[in-house]
């Protein structure tokens, strides 16, 4: 004598008829994939456009080790000033880098005000260092998407650029 199946409504509103199979193995939907299967954008970003992007990206990262992390965002926003009527992929990649960087640096400036009182060091030196991680972390991620011809949007960022 069979055993019932441990699910019997299982194999209701399922892909087939097999009442052993589990309803819930089936992948989660990308909600934020297009319907079409496009990119946001009219056509793929050229190797061109990629370039720029990840340039736009990179410069933050470069420019936090050269100049100490106080000009972080001037390498993004020159590519912004250069590139943004030319190409809404670069625009949105160096304006994201630039409001990312921007927001960066208010934060360890925060942080290095921090430091100068003897009882908030304690939150001031983790926010100088989240801050410049963050940068060059971050910065390094969104080059390797731009490489990609993937659009990548910063996590934290006040936005002054679009």
């Amino acid at each position: 004598m069979d055993a019932p199946p441990p699910f019997p409504d299982a194999g209701v509103g399922s892909r087939s008829d097999n009442p052993y199979t589990n309803p819930y193995a089936a992948a989660p939907l990308n909600q934020y994939a297009s319907q079409s299967g496009r990119s946001p954008y009219a056509q793929a970003p050229d190797g061109d456009d990629r370039l720029w992007a990840m340039l736009a990206h990179l410069s933050a990262p470069i420019a936090a080790i050269v100049s100490a992390g106080w000009l972080t965002f001037l390498g993004p926003l020159i590519v912004w000033l250069v590139k943004k009527d030319s190409s809404p992929f670069v625009r949105n990649a160096a304006a994201g880098a630039f409001n990312f960087s921007l927001t960066m640096a208010i934060f360890s400036v925060v942080g290095w005000i921090l430091n100068f009182t003897v009882v908030l060091a304690i939150i001031g030196i983790p926010m100088v260092i989240l801050g410049a991680l963050g940068a060059i972390v971050l910065g390094v991620y969104g080059a390797v998407k731009a490489w990609n011809g993937v659009p990548y949007s910063y996590p934290w960022q006040f936005r002054i650029l679009s």
